[in-house]
């Protein structure tokens, strides 16, 4: 097929020899299989922000830094630099993040170069060869999907030991290829130790699983491994071989109602003495 317009630049520096066909369009890049040498592989094209359908919410993009301060001054200001460079960053997000990920023993797609805004990456697929199938293609038994929904969780927990929350995770967002689920998209993946909302975002991943895998084996829907696997990880006692129960107890202590009303009576009683000073004052 004719290469995009943003591949070029690839094709012209010799690290894509050419474009076989489009693989998908998704609400944040195009991804398109690519030969390159005698290797097959995928190159996402990332879309340009006014296209997107998934915005950079500083939900995501809260504790990302910038290590040049001309950089980081100008994504504060707003201008048309800074913009630039905060394309650039949420871009470079996903690439960084699969490193990490993938040093951590992650299952996601091998990175091989970022270029221009294209990501050249490992093609996944099943086990004839043909690109792998997204997990919401698949019909499961309850056997698999208890499979499944425990190989993603030992990879949460992975993912969280190495910093990173991936914030966007469902069964959109998974591949299935001969050997089980892999893990995609991720350049909205958050820094847990710096996003104050990396505890929100986990368990809403861990839900999406639960939600997903449900569908298949009810008795997933009534298991709490978000709650387990992030109490694990505030202790500083969360590890790759953690073994988890899907169970946490929340402890909810009753009301002193005694107590309530105390600091009501204070509060009232120290308004009426406030009131009564500034009569007094104005005689």
């Amino acid at each position: 097929m004719k290469p995009p317009k943003r591949i070029e630049p690839l094709i012209q520096d010799g690290l894509v020899d050419e474009v076989i066909r489009q693989l998908m369009s998704g609400k944040e890049a195009a991804v398109f299989v690519v030969r390159c040498g005698e290797e097959v592989r995928c190159a996402k094209v990332y879309k340009e922000a006014n296209k997107r359908s998934f915005r950079q919410s500083t939900d995501y993009t809260e504790g990302r830094k910038v290590k040049n301060s001309r950089s980081a001054r100008a994504m504060e200001k707003g201008t048309s630099y800074g913009r630039k460079v905060q394309e650039e960053a949420w871009q470079s997000a996903e690439v960084d993040a699969l490193y990490r990920l993938a040093a951590a023993g992650v299952r996601v797609p091998k990175p091989y170069n970022f270029h221009e805004g294209v990501l050249l990456m490992e093609l996944v697929t099943d086990s004839e060869g043909n690109a792998a199938p997204r997990l919401n293609d698949l019909l499961l038994t309850a056997e698999l999907a208890r499979e499944y929904h425990h190989i993603l969780i030992t990879q949460v927990v992975r993912m969280l030991c190495a910093g990173i929350v991936h914030g966007d995770l469902s069964e959109y967002n998974v591949l299935v290829d001969s050997e089980g689920p892999v893990i995609i998209d991720l350049p909205q993946a958050i820094d847990a130790a710096a996003n104050n909302q990396a505890s929100k975002m986990l368990l809403r991943d861990v839900e999406n699983l639960a939600t997903y895998f449900g569908r298949f084996a009810p008795e997933l829907l009534t298991t709490d491994y978000g709650m387990e696997i992030w109490s694990l990880y505030q202790k500083s006692q969360l590890r790759p071989e953690s073994v988890l129960t899907g169970c946490f107890e929340r402890i909810e202590k009753p009301v002193d109602m005694n107590g309530v009303m105390r600091e009501i009576n204070d509060t009232l009683k120290e308004e009426e003495a406030r009131q009564l000073y500034r009569a007094a004052m104005a005689r």
